[in-house]
C-alpha cells in the first residue's frame, strides 16, 4: 500500500469465518479504541495480542512514516478479530484506516431517528497553522517556470500562491477521449499546475468545501499525456508509480504532495474557486483555484528522484540502529 492509505493510521484484520465474515470483522475491528500504548505497557495476555504487537512493530520497522515520507510511525495500532473456521480455507481480510480515523456509533431500535450526539470540540486540541517562510520556499504559480521547477529537490517544502487547475479521474479520462478524437481542449495546460482533487461543495461563506488531495497513482496512466500538453507540475497524495516517474523525468516536471487527511485545513488556503471545464462532472469538474500559501512537499523532482523511495530507506536504517542500541 505504500503511502496510498495516508499513514499513520490503523490496520483492521479479520481472520476466520467466511470471506465475508473476515471482511466484516476487519471493519468492526477498526471501530475499537486505539490502545496499543497501553498494550505495550502491560504486555500481551493472549495470542491475538502477541500478534497485534508483532505486526505493529514489523510494519513500523518499514520506515514508511507519515504520508510515506519516512518516519518512526506508520501504524498507530493493529486490531485483530477472529472466528472459528476450517484450517484449509482460512480467510484473512485487512482494511487500512487512514490518519483521519473518524466514526460515529449509534443504535437503530425502531423507535425513530437515531440520536447522534455531537462531540465537544474541547476533546481535541486546537490546530493552528501558519506559513513558515524561513523553512519553506514561496512559489508564485502565476509566474512559475520550468527552470524553477527543475531547481526543486525531494523533501523541499513549498508555499504555493496564485492560480492552479484541478482534475482527477473523470476529467483525465475525458481529456484522453477528446485528444483521441482530435478535439480542442477547453483548458490550456501550458506551464500550469494541476491539483488532483474533487472539492466538496461550499456551505455558508466558504469559497470551497473540504479539498484534500486524492491518491495520485490513479492518474499515473494519464501523466505522459498531461505533461505533453505543457503541464509542469502535479499535486496529489501518496507515491507515484514507475510509469509516472519516468514521464516526470522525461519532461523535467515535478510531483508535489499535499497533506492527506486534512481536507478542511487545506481548503483554508483556497481563496477563490470557479469551474472552467466539464461542469457536468460535478465535483470532478476542472476548477481554477486561487490559493495563498498552500503547503506542499516535493515528492518527485525533475530528475525522477522520489522521496517515497529514499525517505523510508533512510528511516529503515535509523530504526535498525535504534534497535541495535536498545
Amino acid at each position: 500500500m505504500g503511502a496510498g492509505w495516508c499513514p499513520p493510521g490503523m490496520l483492521g484484520i479479520g481472520v476466520g469465518g467466511t470471506a465475508e465474515k473476515a471482511m466484516l470483522m476487519a471493519k468492526q475491528a477498526l471501530m475499537e479504541d486505539i490502545d496499543m500504548y497501553e498494550l505495550l505497557q502491560r504486555g500481551p495476555q493472549n495470542k491475538l495480542e502477541e500478534m497485534r504487537i508483532e505486526l505493529y512493530e514489523k510494519v513500523n520497522a518499514l520506515g514508511i512514516g507519515a504520508q510515506g515520507l519516512g518516519g518512526l510511525t506508520t501504524v498507530l495500532d493493529v486490531k485483530i478479530k477472529s472466528f472459528p473456521t476450517h484450517a484449509a480455507s482460512k480467510p484473512i481480510a485487512m482494511i487500512p484506516n487512514c490518519a483521519a480515523t473518524r466514526h460515529v456509533h449509534f443504535e437503530l431500535d425502531g423507535s425513530g431517528v437515531a440520536a447522534m450526539p455531537v462531540p465537544s470540540l474541547d476533546n481535541w486540541p486546537d490546530v493552528e497553522w501558519a506559513p513558515d517562510y524561513n523553512k519553506s520556499k514561496a512559489v508564485n504559480l502565476d509566474t512559475l517556470t520550468a527552470a524553477e521547477v527543475a531547481s526543486w529537490k525531494p523533501g523541499d517544502t513549498l508555499l504555493l500562491s496564485g492560480k492552479m487547475l484541478t482534475g482527477r479521474d473523470a476529467a483525465h479520462k475525458r481529456i484522453q477521449q477528446m485528444l483521441a478524437a482530435g478535439e480542442p481542449l477547453p483548458v490550456d495546460f501550458k506551464n500550469r499546475v494541476i491539483y488532483y482533487v474533487g472539492p466538496v461543495d461550499p456551505v455558508r461563506d466558504e469559497v470551497v468545501g473540504p479539498a484534500g488531495p486524492t491518491t495520485s497513482t490513479r492518474m499515473d496512466a494519464f501523466t505522459e499525456m498531461m505533461l505533453e500538453q505543457g503541464l509542469i507540475a502535479m499535486i496529489g497524495k501518496a507515491e507515484r508509480g514507475p510509469v509516472a516517474i519516468e514521464a516526470i523525468k522525461k519532461h523535467q516536471s515535478a510531483y508535489l504532495m499535499a497533506v492527506g487527511g486534512a481536507a478542511y485545513l487545506v481548503s483554508k488556503a483556497i481563496r477563490g474557486a470557479k469551474v472552467v471545464a466539464f461542469e457536468d462532472l460535478g465535483m470532478e469538474a476542472i476548477y481554477e483555484f486561487e490559493v495563498k500559501d498552500m503547503p506542499v512537499t516535493v515528492a518527485v523532482d525533475a530528475s525522477g528522484e522520489s522521496v517515497h523511495q529514499t525517505g523510508p530507506k533512510v528511516w529503515q536504517a535509523k530504526i535498525e540502529k535504534l534497535k541495535a542500541e536498545a
